[in-house]
């Protein structure tokens, strides 16, 4: 009972036809569907945000998608308008097997800050309660999937690592962005930061 599955963000958003969509982001939702009845305990993390959030383009005049801004907390990419609380963008896919999650994290909720990770707020030290959950369950390590490698996996996983939790991310089972260079350099801190690529 030691072993979690945690599944990021795989909302329609974030898939084909979705406002922020990840190229074949729905591809992985399958073999994810399946990887669950190895876990005895399945996470799944949601985007989760308010409209007109600070990280939506739209929310700064004169930006567009993909620009990156400076905010309280550090450097912040301004984002299409995307995963607004109750709308059909911010569901999960469909075909996710949502019934098989023990609980469902939802994150970016607090207008003024981003967040990418599944434990932190973007300043890097708001928590969002899910080390906490873990820590009571007794669970120690950690398998990522989802969606997008280089973001919203990358940052969970970076972050699940340095707080002591063995790290592992299914890169078949993720989809990324991949916009200049993201992809490597994620690939590389997660690396760094002793997560476990297979």
């Amino acid at each position: 009972m030691t072993h979690a599955l945690l599944v990021i963000d795989v909302q329609n958003d974030f898939c084909p036809g979705g406002a922020l969509a990840v190229t074949d982001g729905d591809a992985i939702v399958p073999g994810i569907n399946a990887l669950m009845a190895d876990f005895p305990a399945v996470i799944l993390t949601q985007d989760w945000h308010p409209a007109g959030h600070s990280s939506f383009a739209s929310s700064h005049p004169g930006r567009s998608g993909m620009d990156l801004i400076d905010m309280p907390y550090g450097p912040q990419v301004l984002w299409p308008d995307h995963c607004i609380q109750g709308s059909l963008g911010g569901q999960f896919h469909p075909n996710l097997t949502i019934d098989r999650a023990d609980l469902i994290i939802r994150k970016g909720f607090n207008p003024a800050i981003d967040s990418y990770s599944a434990f932190f707020e973007n300043d890097h030290k708001t928590p969002t309660g899910l080390e906490g959950y873990l820590r009571t369950r007794g669970i120690t390590d950690l398998t990522l999937v989802g969606l997008a490698t280089d973001f919203c996996v990358n940052y969970s996983a970076v972050d699940a690592a340095k707080l002591g939790f063995a790290v592992t991310v299914r890169e078949d089972l993720c989809r990324a962005i991949d916009f200049d260079g993201s992809l490597a350099a994620a690939r590389q801190g997660m690396r760094d930061a002793g997560v476990t690529l297979t």
